[in-house]
C-alpha cells in the first residue's frame, strides 16, 4: 500500500493499483437465465455455490453495520467506486439504506448498481435519490422472445420502460449488459436491433463473452463466441474505441458520431484481459474474491464487527492482495472455485 500525499494506492505484486470495490449483498436471484441458473435459485444451489470450508459459508449475508465497516475500511484504503451487485440486489428489502449508507462513508465517490431491472420502474427514483449514480442492467436480448429463452423470465418491456425512467431522471451512466451466446443472440438482426436502439438513447450497450463456471461447462462449449469479430465490423464501420478511466470495469468502449449511445465489448479470453484489473470482490457472506475466477475466498466477516477492527482489516486485505494471481486461468480451463455468478456477481 503506497501513499502519495493524502492519497492511499493499493497495488499487488504485479504493479496494478486497486480503486473499484464490487460488493455482492445477496446470492438470492429472481431470474432463471442458461448461463447461470437455469433451474431458479434454491437455498441448495446457494450452499453449493459456497466455498466449502471456510468461515463464511452457510451464513447470512452481511448487515448493514457490517456493510458499512467493510466500505469504510476499503475507502481509506483508496478504493472511490463501489459497486453494489448479487445475486439480484433489488431482492434484499433494506437495498435502499444499504445504498445510502456506502453512499455516505467518506472517500466514496461512485456508488453503482447492478440489476436486472425488473424492479426499476418502481425504484429508479428511490435508487437515485439513494446515490446510485450508474446502473449495469442486464439486457440479454432486444428480441422478447430470444430474451425470454436466456432469462426464463418475460420482463423485457417493463426493463424497457425502467431503463427510459432511469434516462428522464439524468441518469448520465447507463450500461446494458448482454451475455453473447452463439445461435441465441449473436445474429445481424438483433445487432440491428441494438443499433437501433441505442441511436437517440446515450446508453452503453455491452457484449460479454459467455465465461465458464463449474456448472455451465455444456452451455459452454455450445454456445460460446468470440467477441472479436463484432470488434472488427465496429471498426470497419467508423466505430472509434474510448480510453478508459482508472475506476472503469473490463471493457472496451466504441463510440460513433451517429449515435448517442456506445458499444461495449468485454472479452475475458482476449489475451492480457488481466493487465489492468482494478477491482477486489467481496461476497454476501464476508469472502474476500481475489478474482471472479480465483481459486480462494478469504472470510472478512469476522473483522467487520466493530469500527475498531479496521486496521486489522486493512492488514488482512493487503495481505490476501499479495497473492493475486497475474492472470485468470480461463483460457486453459480453469473456472476456479466459482460454480455460478450468482454466488459473486460477475
Amino acid at each position: 500500500m503506497l501513499f502519495r500525499g493524502e492519497l492511499v494506492v493499493l497495488m499487488d505484486p504485479h504493479g496494478r493499483q486497486f480503486r473499484y470495490l464490487r460488493l455482492s449483498i445477496t446470492d438470492v436471484c429472481n431470474f432463471k437465465c442458461l448461463y447461470c441458473l437455469p433451474r431458479g435459485y434454491s437455498k441448495e444451489s446457494a450452499a453449493g455455490a459456497a466455498v466449502a470450508g471456510t468461515a463464511v459459508a452457510g451464513t447470512a449475508a452481511l448487515s448493514v453495520r457490517e456493510i458499512r465497516n467493510l466500505v469504510t475500511a476499503f475507502a481509506k484504503m483508496g478504493f472511490s467506486k463501489v459497486r453494489i451487485t448479487g445475486g439480484e440486489p433489488t431482492v434484499r428489502s433494506d437495498l435502499l439504506e444499504i445504498l445510502q449508507t456506502v453512499r455516505a462513508v467518506s472517500g466514496v465517490l461512485e456508488v453503482a448498481l447492478s440489476t436486472n431491472g425488473q424492479r426499476l420502474s418502481v425504484l429508479a427514483r428511490p435508487l437515485v435519490d439513494a446515490g446510485v449514480s450508474a446502473f449495469n442492467i442486464s439486457v440479454d436480448s432486444l428480441n422478447p422472445e430470444v430474451f425470454k429463452k436466456i432469462t426464463g423470465m418475460d420482463r423485457l418491456e417493463e426493463i424497457l420502460a425502467g431503463i427510459d425512467l432511469l434516462l428522464q431522471l439524468g441518469v448520465k451512466r447507463v450500461k446494458l449488459n448482454a451475455v453473447l451466446m452463439r445461435g441465441l443472440n449473436d445474429d445481424e438482426a438483433q445487432l440491428a436491433a441494438v443499433f437501433d436502439y441505442i441511436r437517440n438513447r446515450p446508453v452503453s450497450f455491452r457484449y460479454i463473452e459467455l465465461m465458464q463456471t463449474g456448472e455451465n461447462a455444456a452451455l459452454f462449449r455450445e454456445r460460446h463466441v468470440s467477441a472479436g469479430s463484432l470488434r472488427l465490423r465496429l471498426l470497419q464501420s467508423g466505430w472509434s474505441a474510448q480510453a478508459r478511466a482508472s475506476t472503469d470495469g473490463p471493457a472496451f468502449e466504441y463510440t460513433h458520431p451517429d449515435f448517442a449511445g456506445r458499444i461495449g465489448i468485454i472479452a475475458p479470453y482476449a489475451e492480457g484481459f488481466c493487465t489492468n484489473c482494478n477491482r477486489l470482490r467481496v461476497s454476501s457472506r464476508g469472502g474476500l474474491r481475489l478474482c471472479l475466477f480465483g481459486t480462494g475466498e478469504e472470510s472478512l466477516r469476522d473483522l467487520l464487527q466493530s469500527p475498531d477492527q479496521e486496521g486489522q482489516l486493512m492488514a488482512r486485505v493487503q495481505e490476501r492482495l499479495g497473492l493475486k494471481a497475474p492472470t485468470h486461468y480461463l483460457h486453459e480451463g480453469n473456472h476456479g472455485i466459482t460454480r455460478n455468478l450468482s454466488a459473486i456477481g460477475g
